[in-house]
C-alpha cells in the first residue's frame, strides 16, 4: 500500500501535467483560429462575364489588369497588379507611378510576353485589349481571362454596374462595389430630375485642336447618355461612329444646330498629348471658335467639360463624377 504522502505527490504531478496541457492548448488557440480563418477565406467564386461562367480560386494571388475602365476601381480597393498597360493610365490613377507594376505598353503594340512572365491567376481584359483575348489565352492557358466590357445592345449604365459588382465578388469587395453602384445611381437620378427635355444637347470631342462630333447613341463617351437621359439632340447625322476623336463635322454645322447645351471631352487631356508642345485645352478651342460664339449654349455658359482624365479613365467613378457635374450644371441653369 502506497503512503498518503506518495498519493499527494502523484496528484500534484497529474495536476501540473494538466495545467501544462491547458497552457499549451491556450498558446496554440490563436494559431488554430488563424488557420480556420484563412481556410474560410480560401475557396472559389463564380464569375459570369461576356464569354461565360468561370470558377476562380480565391483569394486571387496574381492579377493582370488591361481594361482602363477598371483601373480606378481596383486601385481604390488596394488590389495589387503584377502587370498592366501603364502607358494607358492617366496620372490620376496611383498605379501610373507604381514601379512594381510591369508595363506591357499600350494597346497598339503591347508586349504580351510580359503577361506570360507575370504568371497571373486572373487577367481582367476589356475595351482596348479585347482584341487580344484569344492570343492571350493561348499564351497563358492556365490564367482565367475575365472580360466585363459593356456589351452592345445592353443598357450602358447597367453594364457598368454589372462590371463593378462582378469585380466586387472576385476580390471580396462586395460592400465597396455596392457603394460605388449606389453613388452612381444617385448621380444618375440627379441628372434625370434636373434635365429639361425641351433643351437640346450637343456633345463634342476636342482632339488635336479640332472639334469632333460625338453622336447620340454611337459617339464615344457621350453616345449612351442620350438614351439613358433621353437627351434631345440638337443635331443627328447619318453614318455616325464611335471614333475616339469624334466624327468629322464642320463647326458651322454644330453652330447651325444651335444647341442649348454643349458637352465636351478633351481627349488630349487624358493622354500624353497634353504634355506636348502646342497642346491647347478644349476650353481654349471652344472659346476660339468664332462660329460658335452666337450659339445659345455659349452665350448662356451652358458648357460642361467632363473630367480631364475621362478618355483613359472611363470607370464607374468617372461616370459618377460626370453625372454629378451635369446635374450641377442643369440645376444651376434652372
Amino acid at each position: 500500500m502506497k503512503s498518503p504522502k506518495f498519493r499527494l505527490l502523484a496528484i500534484a504531478a497529474i495536476s501540473a501535467f494538466a495545467l501544462a496541457g491547458c497552457a499549451t492548448s491556450g498558446d496554440t488557440a490563436p494559431t488554430d483560429a488563424a488557420s480556420t480563418e484563412a481556410a474560410a477565406a480560401a475557396g472559389t467564386v463564380t464569375i459570369e462575364d461576356n464569354t461565360g461562367t468561370h470558377e476562380i480560386q480565391t483569394p486571387v494571388e496574381t492579377v493582370v489588369a488591361l481594361d482602363n475602365r477598371t483601373f480606378e476601381t481596383l486601385s481604390d480597393w488596394g488590389i495589387e497588379l503584377a502587370a498592366a498597360p501603364v502607358d494607358l493610365m492617366p496620372e490620376t490613377i496611383p498605379y501610373a507611378s507604381d514601379e512594381s507594376i510591369v508595363n506591357i505598353g499600350n494597346h497598339r503594340e503591347p508586349n504580351l510576353e510580359l503577361i506570360v512572365a507575370a504568371q497571373p491567376d486572373v487577367i481582367i481584359s476589356g475595351q482596348r485589349f479585347s482584341q487580344y483575348d484569344e492570343e492571350i489565352a493561348k499564351l497563358v492557358p492556365d490564367a482565367v481571362i475575365i472580360n466585363l466590357d459593356p456589351r452592345d445592345g445592353e443598357d450602358f449604365g447597367a453594364e457598368l454596374e454589372r462590371q463593378t459588382l462582378a469585380l466586387g465578388e472576385l476580390f471580396g469587395k462586395q460592400t465597396e462595389a455596392e457603394q460605388l453602384v449606389t453613388d452612381f445611381q444617385t448621380a444618375r437620378d440627379r441628372v434625370t430630375a434636373a434635365y429639361n427635355p425641351e433643351q437640346t444637347v450637343m456633345s463634342v470631342i476636342v482632339s488635336g485642336g479640332e472639334i469632333g462630333y460625338s453622336a447620340p447613341g454611337e459617339g464615344r463617351t457621350f453616345g449612351p447618355l442620350y438614351n439613358i437621359f433621353n437627351f434631345t439632340p440638337s443635331l443627328e447625322v447619318d453614318d455616325a461612329s464611335t471614333d475616339h476623336q469624334g466624327d468629322d463635322i464642320s463647326v458651322e454645322a454644330i453652330a447651325d444646330s444651335n444647341p442649348d447645351w454643349i458637352l465636351v471631352m478633351d481627349r488630349d487631356a487624358g493622354t500624353s498629348s497634353s504634355e506636348e508642345e502646342g497642346y491647347q485645352p478644349a476650353e481654349e478651342i471652344i472659346a476660339g471658335a468664332e462660329a460658335l460664339q452666337n450659339v445659345t449654349a455659349v452665350q448662356e455658359g451652358n458648357i460642361y467639360y467632363v473630367p480631364a482624365d475621362t478618355y483613359t479613365n472611363e470607370s464607374i467613378q468617372t461616370y459618377t463624377e460626370i453625372y454629378n457635374g451635369m446635374a450641377d450644371a442643369f440645376e444651376g441653369a434652372n
